[in-house]
C-alpha cells in the first residue's frame, strides 16, 4: 500500500508517533512517503519504502506569516497525483484534518479519490481545538475524514463530549519499538551520574505547563530528603527556566541534571529507577511507555489515557493533579527497597510488552484497509 503521513516533524508526541509508524510501515513492505516543512526529528534513516517530500513556502510581502496550508495542500495534491497514493494518514487535527479535506476536493476535480484518515493525538482536541477560533473547523475536519482515531478511550470520550462528531472513533493505542526502547548495558554511564549510588529519577517532556515541570522538582526535594538521588531532566521548552530556579531555591539544583533535548533518551532510561510524569494532562502518556520499556517504573497524575497505561501498584503509580506528596510517598515506596524496586521495573516492562509495536501495527494496517475499501464502495 501507497501512504501518504502528514505530521509535525518536531520532537512532539504526534510527530514521534507518526514517524515512528511510518518507519514501520516502511519495514512491513508498504511504501511511506513524509509531507512536512522539514525533515520529521525521528526519521532518522531512509530505505527503499521511505520517502520525504518537504513544503516549501514562497515569500512576499503581503504576508505577514506564510500560507502553510495552502503550501501544504498544493503538495499533497502533487504527491498523491505523482506518487499514485492509497491513502493519507495526517496525525493532528490543526491544521493538517482541514488541508487534507482541501486536497481531497482539489483531488476530486481530477478524478482522483483519497480517502484521509486522521488522527486525534491530545491538545489538537483538549486544548487548541476547543478554541472557538478553530471549533467548527475541527468538527467539520472530523466529521468529513474517511477514518477517525485516537491515541486512548479517554481521548475519544473528550472528543465526543466537545465535539458534534458524527464519525466513528476508532480507537489505536501509541506503541513502543522494543527493538530500540529496551534497558541497556550503561552501568559506566550511571556511576558517572550517581557516584554514590543514589538512584536515578527522570523527567522527560517538552517543559510547558502542562508537564508541571516544576512538581517533579518538588516531589524529587521530597524524595531526595528521604533517599539519596539525582533528578535528570531532559527536554526543553518554556517552563526550563523557572524549573531551574526552583531547584536553586529548594536547595537541590547540585542533585539535578537539565540535559536538554536528547536523541538517545533510551540510554538515559536505561539508568534510570524511576520516571516521573505529573502531567496536568497527557493524552496516552508516551514518554512514560518509553521508560516501562526500559524497566522503569512511572510516577505519574491520574488524568487523561494515564490510567489506561500506568497500573496502579503494579508498573507504578498514579495520585491527583498537583499531590506532590502522595507521588513523593509512592516514590519512596517504589526505591527505598532493592527487592521491591526490582518487582516494579519487572512489572513496568511487562506491561509496555503489551503495547508492542508488533502487536498495534496490524491495528493500522487492517484499519487502513478498512477504510480504502468503504471509500471504493462509497
Amino acid at each position: 500500500m501507497k501512504i501518504g503521513i502528514v505530521c509535525y516533524p518536531t520532537f512532539g508526541g504526534s510527530g514521534v508517533v507518526a514517524t515512528e509508524l511510518g518507519k514501520a510501515l516502511a519495514s512491513n513492505g508498504h511504501e511511506i512517503h513524509f509531507i512536512t516543512y522539514s525533515q520529521p526529528a525521528r526519521l532518522d534513516f531512509f530505505s527503499e519504502n521511505l520517502y520525504y517530500h518537504e513544503v516549501s513556502m514562497a515569500q512576499y510581502p503581503l504576508f505577514d506569516f506564510s500560507p502553510y496550508e495552502s503550501a501544504l495542500a498544493s503538495k499533497l495534491v502533487d504527491v498523491v497525483k505523482f506518487e499514485k497514493l492509497d491513502v493519507l494518514h495526517v496525525h493532528y487535527a490543526i491544521p493538517h484534518a482541514s488541508v487534507a479535506y482541501l486536497a481531497k476536493q482539489i483531488l476530486a476535480s481530477h478524478g482522483i479519490n483519497i480517502p484521509v484518515v486522521t488522527t486525534l493525538h491530545g491538545t489538537d482536541i483538549t486544548l487548541v481545538g476547543k478554541d472557538k477560533s478553530f471549533s467548527p473547523v475541527v468538527t467539520f475536519s472530523i466529521n468529513q475524514s474517511d477514518g477517525v482515531t485516537t491515541v486512548s478511550e479517554n481521548l475519544k470520550e473528550q472528543t465526543l463530549e466537545y465535539f458534534d462528531v458524527n464519525r466513528d472513533i476508532r480507537v489505536i493505542p501509541n506503541f513502543i519499538d522494543f527493538s530500540r526502547f529496551h534497558n541497556k548495558s550503561k552501568e559506566h554511564f550511571k556511576r558517572a551520574i550517581a557516584p554514590g549510588n543514589e538512584r536515578v529519577i527522570t523527567h522527560t517532556s517538552n517543559f510547558r505547563k502542562v508537564k508541571n515541570t516544576q512538581d517533579v522538582v518538588r516531589i524529587f526535594k521530597r524524595v531526595n530528603d528521604v533517599i539519596p538521588s539525582k533528578l535528570l531532566m531532559v527536554g526543553d521548552g518554556p517552563e526550563r527556566h523557572n524549573t531551574e530556579e526552583l531547584a536553586r531555591e529548594l536547595g537541590v539544583s547540585q542533585e539535578v541534571r537539565f540535559l536538554g533535548k536528547q536523541d538517545a533518551i533510551e540510554e538515559i532510561l536505561s539508568v534510570s529507577d524511576l520516571f516521573l510524569m505529573p502531567s496536568s494532562s497527557e493524552s496516552f502518556g508516551l514518554a512514560a511507555l518509553e521508560a516501562m520499556a526500559c524497566h522503569v517504573p512511572v510516577i505519574s497524575s491520574n488524568t487523561g489515557g494515564l490510567p489506561e497505561l500506568n497500573v496502579q501498584g503494579i508498573s507504578g503509580f498514579l495520585s491527583n493533579i498537583g499531590d506532590v506528596d502522595d507521588m513523593a510517598k509512592h516514590a519512596i515506596y517504589i526505591l527505598e527497597d532493592c527487592d521491591r524496586l526490582k518487582v516494579f521495573k519487572d512489572a513496568a516492562f511487562a506491561r509496555a510488552q503489551e503495547f508492542d509495536l508488533a502487536k498495534i501495527l496490524p491495528l493500522y494496517e487492517n484499519y487502513y484497509e478498512e477504510v480504502v475499501s468503504a471509500s471504493k464502495k462509497g
